[in-house]
């Protein structure tokens, strides 16, 4: 009897797999405060200073390569 059960179970699952998802869709205006919302955000992190940490790190880099040349 649990072997007609799985059967079973896959076949739904196999159904809801094969149902075409629906399409979400927003407002072109939450869209649009989206898209700037997250311009602004990528903006801010492009422009911001590199730390002085890395700038360390990439000059020693930049040594060792020499050196192996």
């Amino acid at each position: 009897m649990s072997g007609q059960r799985e059967s079973d179970d896959s076949g739904e699952r196999d159904e809801m797999l094969n149902e075409s998802e629906p399409t979400a869709t927003l407002d072109p205006r939450i869209q649009e405060a989206l898209g700037k919302a997250l311009r602004a955000y990528c903006d801010d992190i492009v422009t911001a200073p590199i730390p002085d940490k890395f700038l360390v790190l990439l000059a020693q880099l930049e040594a060792k390569e020499r050196a192996s040349q």
